[in-house]
């Protein structure tokens, strides 16, 4: 019985596995996985929620952060009141309770964490500079993205690459969320460090009605 094996599971999505070997060791439920993170985040990484709710059996006390990823508004509720002061305060991997929130497309928490004052312009502290609207295009979230346009997030930031939250609506194909961009200021010509537009990303996926409005 190792991390591995549950690193495996988790990917895999195999309950039964899993199920059985924390079974017989629930310690490795709050192991360190090879990723620097715990089985349960690595469950929301994977985006596999049938995994996170077993692992949620097993994890005891959860952080702000794995409880932001995993979506669980109660348990955010109680840990703001515990620590009103830890709102932005940054994960091992490097970003905030609010820009997992976004980036799960948990709309709940992230707009709990945005009422009590979570600062919807902090970027992560890792080195992708991803804002918490970058996590919401990302995810094609436009609820969440429009509740954090609302709350003051800037439209034009650039994370890694000079990639901004209209390369990613573009890329994605989202129509909804591209026209609220660009009703709040979002700008068409703004390049990545590659050279590339927004309706470049949006045609090399096919998106041409976009990126025939983005030209």
């Amino acid at each position: 019985m190792s991390i591995e094996q549950v690193e495996e599971y988790i990917a895999a999505a195999d309950l039964t596995g899993l199920a059985q070997l924390l079974a017989q060791n629930p310690k490795l439920a709050t192991t360190l996985t090879s990723q620097r993170v715990s089985p349960l985040m690595l469950s929301c990484y994977y985006k596999k929620p049938g995994v996170t709710e077993l692992l949620l059996k097993y994890s005891g006390e959860l952080t702000m952060f794995e409880a932001a990823a995993a979506g669980k508004l109660d348990l955010i509720a109680n840990l703001v009141y515990d620590k009103p002061n830890s709102l932005d305060d940054y994960a091992d991997d490097g970003f905030t309770a609010l820009g997992l929130a976004c980036y799960f497309g948990h709309y709940d928490v992230a707009r709990y964490l945005v009422l009590k004052g979570a600062d919807v312009n902090r970027p992560s502290n890792n080195g992708f500079h991803v804002y918490p609207l970058h996590s919401a295009c990302a995810g094609s979230y436009t609820q969440i993205a429009r509740m954090l346009i609302e709350n003051g997030a800037l439209i034009n930031i650039k994370q890694q690459a000079g990639a901004t939250p209209l390369h990613s609506a573009a890329q994605n194909g989202n129509t909804e969320l591209l026209i609220l961009l660009l009703e709040n200021g979002a700008e068409i010509n703004t390049r990545m460090e590659g050279g590339k537009l927004p309706a470049d990303l949006a045609r090399e996926k096919g998106f041409d009605e976009i990126a025939e409005i983005l030209e």
